[in-house]
């Protein structure tokens, strides 16, 4: 069965703007993306919004676990801005979901072509199809289960924490 990626926006899909010198959304990169990695793995994109994490409402925090509930799929990839992550993820594990949910995103856009996407997608991709139902988090080249991870404000690293 294919793996479904589903795209919220983030840092990830932001293009810049030269003349008014602002990050902005145009549309999801993830299909090049895919292209630029060779991946050979089947896949089923659907965009669900295209917004800074930041401005995540839980309305919209919502309608990803919605759609995490609608595909047919088990497993799931989601691109979301990493600022908020954390807090999407929460609501996707109150879902009890049986699927394997992987959020990921990137420090910096992948328009800019330095961008640590590329990996972050393709390790979402892999855990997605390795790690039993859950709800995680994919950075940097590690998962973390959802609620044993932070970002660190100050390094823009993703690091685990024992809950107990």
């Amino acid at each position: 069965m294919a793996v479904r990626i589903l795209i919220t926006g983030g840092t990830f899909d932001k293009e810049y703007d030269e003349i008014r010198g602002e990050l902005y959304f145009k549309d999801s990169h993830m299909e090049e993306l895919l292209s630029l990695g060779r991946s050979r793995l089947e896949v089923k994109i659907s965009k669900i919004m295209l917004i800074d994490s930041l401005d995540m409402k839980k309305k919209d925090r919502i309608a990803i676990l919605e759609s995490c509930k609608k595909v047919k799929e088990d497993q799931i990839v989601i691109t979301h801005g990493t600022d908020t992550m954390t807090a999407t993820a929460k609501v996707l594990a109150q879902g009890e979901l049986k699927k394997t949910i992987i959020l990921t995103g990137a420090m910096i856009p992948y328009k800019f072509g330095s961008s640590d996407g590329l990996f972050n997608v393709g390790s979402a991709l892999a855990f997605a199809q390795a790690l039993p139902f859950g709800v995680y988090l994919a950075m940097n080249g590690r998962y973390f289960n959802w609620d044993k991870v932070r970002k660190n404000k100050t390094t823009g690293v993703f690091e685990g924490f024992n809950s107990k």
